[in-house]
């Protein structure tokens, strides 16, 4: 009889655990079925000007995405910062644009956007090469957490969304990282849709690495921030922030790392330029 009860309980977890995609994709597809709300309409419409660029229909699917995001996210505010719908919004609309065509869900990973009024201090330590300890403050706009969280300003977030063309989005930055990590640690190498894709996706991006960190050796203006040089997880994050905001450049400018990044997200910002 034990035999038969476990082997029973174990049935059990195993049908549960094969209806679980399906309990959630019907969940999140009733909250996609529900109108958006006329409040949330009017916050797109004055905080988020790049949606304005999509067509009609990718507009549709972003505010389904944002539906589900808010459902599913939990925002947290730091230093007496007080949570409010214009900024649960105006995150979760930049945070979906990335995630728009992608089939991978709602970063898996995610639980947590902790919200700070303006800049915050992070208190770093490390041990260089011959084993001494040091301790440094850095004072940021934005981070990504490999244990399910992502740390933003307010104050940056409201800027950028504000200036959708000048290349520079910590909303965007931060969150490209969390698809960085969906396999751990940041290191440049998201999950790509095909397998094969990687081969030539280390490639491209490997050399526009080299090249821009050669390009500030020698004190040459680039497209991308130099903080995109301090390495390939940065790399990646810096150059989704340009794909996203200043297509045009990057595409004539590095027509091939423009091409890895439209099959990545599987967008192609390129036809929203008008």
């Amino acid at each position: 009889m034990p035999a038969l009860i476990v082997s029973a309980l174990a049935l059990l977890l195993v049908v549960w655990l094969l209806g679980q995609p399906w309990l959630t994709e019907r969940r999140r597809e009733k909250l996609r079925r529900q109108p958006f709300p006329k409040a949330w309409r009017s916050i797109l419409q004055r905080r988020v000007p790049v949606v304005r660029r999509l067509p009609a229909d990718l507009q549709l699917e972003l505010k389904r995405h944002v539906q589900v995001f808010l459902a599913e996210k939990s925002f947290i505010g730091c230093d007496g910062l007080r949570i409010t719908d214009e900024m649960r919004v105006t995150i979760a609309a930049q945070a979906c644009l990335l995630i728009l065509k992608r089939p991978r869900g709602y970063y898996p990973g995610l639980r947590e956007i902790l919200v700070y009024p303006g800049s915050f201090v992070v208190e770093r330590e490390h041990t260089d090469a011959i084993g001494v300890a040091h301790h440094a403050r850095e004072v940021l706009a934005g981070e990504s957490w490999e244990r399910g969280q992502v740390v933003l300003s307010w104050h940056d977030t409201l800027e950028d969304a504000a200036t959708p063309d000048d290349g520079q989005n910590v909303v965007i930055h931060e969150f490209a990282h969390q698809l960085d990590q969906e396999t751990g640690a940041a290191n440049g190498a998201p999950v790509l849709v095909r397998r094969a894709q990687y081969a030539h996706w280390t490639k491209v991006l490997s050399d526009e690495f080299r090249q821009l960190k050669g390009m500030i050796a020698l004190q040459q203006a680039s497209l991308f921030s130099d903080y995109g040089a301090s390495d390939p997880a940065e790399f990646f994050a810096v150059i989704s922030e340009v794909f996203f905001e200043q297509p045009v450049l990057m595409a004539d400018a590095h027509p091939e790392l423009y091409q890895q990044l439209t099959l990545f997200y599987q967008l192609d910002p390129l036809s929203w330029q008008s």
